[in-house]
């Protein structure tokens, strides 16, 4: 794999260790902001629905403009969201903040998918995501956990002034490792953006962008209000939270690498095989939560089943999208985070009812459902083809 696919997933680490840290830092900001756990946990949704319009949207403005400045710009602005909200006394400015960071990383992210997508054969965009995606699941295996360490020592606002730093040699890395401008004849040939905003109307983009959307919302849903199945399931100290997050770190790394060797010759084998695993596994992980071995070993398994579940249907995302060359990092970025917009709102109602802490959990197997029930009507989806109306010889550039 090139190197500047590395340094971009050096980037997506600072991201995601400040998408995903909220789920140790819930309770805390919480606490120390004076609202309820379910607005504290707010603030993830919030930043996912930031990504979701941010992406398209970014994308759009960036189309014709050197990717290399676009990223820049998109680094160092997140890095000044956290600033700000590493200050703030105020949770509207800080969940403002929160918005802002996300429109940041979601045209950090937009840009970068089609990116990675330019840098390698078009048979290889599934390894390519695994790459760039593994800056994401490092970030749950030390960023997260760091974080969520960082944060019971010093407090939150710690956390928000690590990020930030950690933003610093990610831009360092973009501006010395991509070339300031594209590669003669990249810009050549490119649809008109009606175009490619046209082929949102494809059914099969459609299908996997909402089946991608099912699963990050399980996702997301359950990872967000993990710490307290930790603390009042469990029963567990507060120092094991670092632990639990860490393990479903050291899982969606081992998930995103093995689909990233079938995403794109066997999506078929990986949603018919992981699917199931994983509409089974949130359950069980609700029912078993009280026993700390089965949550440590179910943690990890679920980790690896969503993230390799999740970057498949991101691959064919990309795959479907292809006759969007400049949009379809947009269309990853928003799929993912429709998903993570929704699935803590959906979560958080479960928290007032009899099922506690581990309503979420519930919450998640039910999504994951959903996506399987619309999965298995449209099996020749995930055959491993590209998209029937691609025709011959066409890539993501």
């Amino acid at each position: 794999m090139p190197l500047p696919l590395y340094l971009l997933a050096l980037a997506v680490f600072a991201m995601g260790t400040s998408e995903f840290m909220l789920s140790g830092l819930v309770p805390d900001i919480a606490s120390d902001l004076g609202v309820p756990l379910g607005t504290a946990g707010a603030l993830t949704p919030g930043f996912a629905v930031g990504m979701v319009v941010g992406a398209p949207l970014a994308a759009a403005l960036t189309r014709g403009r050197p990717g290399r400045n676009s990223l820049l710009l998109f680094v160092l602005g997140f890095a000044a969201a956290h600033a700000v909200g590493a200050v703030t006394t105020s949770f509207p400015v800080l969940f403002a903040t929160r918005v802002v960071a996300a429109l940041a990383n979601a045209g950090f992210l937009a840009v970068a998918l089609t990116t990675a997508a330019g840098l390698v054969p078009r048979d290889r965009k599934g390894r390519a995501l695994a790459v760039l995606l593994s800056g994401t699941t490092l970030a749950t295996i030390a960023g997260v956990p760091a974080g969520a360490l960082l944060g019971t020592l010093l407090g939150w606002r710690a956390t928000f002034w690590a990020v930030a730093a950690l933003c610093l040699p990610a831009a360092l890395g973009i501006l010395m490792g991509l070339p300031a401008r594209p590669r003669q004849g990249d810009a050549a040939g490119k649809p008109a953006l009606r175009s490619e905003l046209a082929r949102l109307g494809s059914p099969r983009l459609l299908l996997v962008m909402l089946l991608a959307a099912l699963v990050n919302a399980a996702t997301f849903g359950s990872f967000t209000f993990l710490a307290p199945v930790v603390t009042d399931r469990a029963g567990l100290g507060r120092l094991w939270v670092p632990a639990v997050l860490m393990l479903f770190g050291a899982g969606s790394l081992a998930g995103v690498t093995l689909a990233g060797r079938l995403a794109d010759r066997r999506p078929g084998l990986v949603v018919a095989a992981g699917g199931p695993l994983l509409l089974v596994g949130w359950p069980a992980l609700a029912l078993l939560a009280e026993r700390p071995a089965a949550l440590l070993v179910l943690a990890f398994a679920q980790g690896a089943l969503s993230f390799g579940l999740g970057s498949t249907l991101i691959t064919r995302v990309l795959y479907e999208a292809a006759y969007a060359p400049t949009m379809a990092g947009a269309y990853a970025t928003a799929a993912l985070n429709a998903g993570a917009s929704v699935g803590p709102l959906v979560a958080a109602t479960t928290l007032g009812t009899g099922l506690g802490p581990v309503g979420p959990l519930w919450a998640g197997g039910c999504l994951v459902a959903a996506a399987l029930s619309l999965a298995l009507p449209f099996r020749a989806v995930f055959s491993g083809e590209e998209s029937e109306e691609r025709g011959n010889g066409e890539a993501v550039r």
